[in-house]
């Protein structure tokens, strides 16, 4: 009985040290400020998101905007006036949209097959800040000879200083943490697999 209670204060302190960690390590500021790449990706889930990926396009980060994840009947054009922009804006040429993705295994997917043909060699991922650990880890398993530079969105309703008092901030945080550790354990249980193939 004793064994079981040090083993369940064992695990509960990894699992309370593992969150303090990626609450306090997630990315806040663009990596690689400036950087172009061969195209801007933008995982949707957020209206902030979209305007971030447009203004990247509109700067010049990189000369295509790829947005994964687009629901039905949603034009480039909707996109771009939710960013703000008119319709008629030169942009909506260098936007493509996904529609396959309903969720984030699904927008690897699709940022894969979209990146292969068009021989695209780096990429700038933009999402949500508490959305990168778990997106970049399926991306690089889906897309592993290409460069990705992380670029976090902030949402304002995401309070990170003092994150463990604000209860919708807590929530966001323990269900991104706990998705991405099961997208870590599902990734080392397939390469596990992969090598017992191999050995077969």
């Amino acid at each position: 009985m004793t064994r079981i209670v040090v083993l369940l204060l064992l695990l509960a302190a990894l699992w309370a040290g593992g969150l303090l960690r990626f609450a306090t390590t997630l990315p806040t500021e663009p990596e690689a400020a400036g950087r172009r790449t061969d195209a801007i990706v933008v995982l949707t889930g957020g209206g902030e998101r979209i305007a971030e990926g447009v203004r990247l396009l509109g700067e010049g980060w990189a000369p295509a905007l790829f947005v994964s994840g687009v629901g039905a009947g949603v034009t480039a054009v909707q996109l771009l006036e939710l960013a703000g922009r008119t319709a008629d804006s030169p942009l909506a040429c260098c936007i493509e949209l996904g529609r396959a993705a309903q969720d984030t295994v699904g927008n690897a997917a699709e940022v894969a097959a979209w990146a292969a043909a068009r021989n695209v060699r780096s990429l700038r991922i933009v999402t949500a800040a508490y959305h990168l650990p778990r997106a970049l880890h399926l991306l690089r398993r889906a897309l592993p000879d290409i460069e990705m530079l992380a670029h976090p969105v902030v949402p304002e309703t995401l309070k990170l200083d003092g994150w463990w008092r604000w209860p919708g901030t807590r929530e966001v945080l323990l269900r991104a943490y706990h998705k991405y550790m099961l997208a870590m354990v599902l990734g080392r249980i397939a390469d596990w697999y992969g090598t017992l193939g191999k050995d077969g």
